[in-house]
């Protein structure tokens, strides 16, 4: 996903900096993107909240006993690779909103 995204980014970029005109048909595709892209993103912030949820879980169990410590450690190991890729998510769709306003000449 994440190179899909870079890629699609990057053509519409150069198109734009070449002050090319998008067609009403492309421009349906890219307002269809932002919208599949966001629901993306909406999803990996679930997943984050419930991974970040189950590792707190797991981390007070700890206490309790140290077994519990064993998938408290995946869980932040998941998140330490998660995370990153969820910022990249929310960063692109960010920029495609910018890009949206490039497009359709919003001030």
């Amino acid at each position: 996903m994440r190179e899909y995204i870079k890629t699609y980014i990057t053509k519409i970029d150069a198109r734009l900096n070449n002050n090319e005109e998008l067609t009403k048909e492309e421009k349906q595709i890219f307002k269809d993107k932002i919208t599949y892209f966001a629901h993306e993103r909406l999803i990996h912030l679930l997943v984050t909240l419930f991974y970040v949820i189950y590792t707190l879980v797991f981390f007070f169990m700890g206490m309790v006993s140290l077994y519990f410590l064993i998938p408290f450690f995946i869980g932040i190991i998941f998140l330490l690779f998660y995370i990153p890729h969820y910022f990249f998510l929310e960063n692109a769709v960010q920029y495609m909103y910018k890009l949206y306003d490039k497009i359709f000449k919003v001030k």
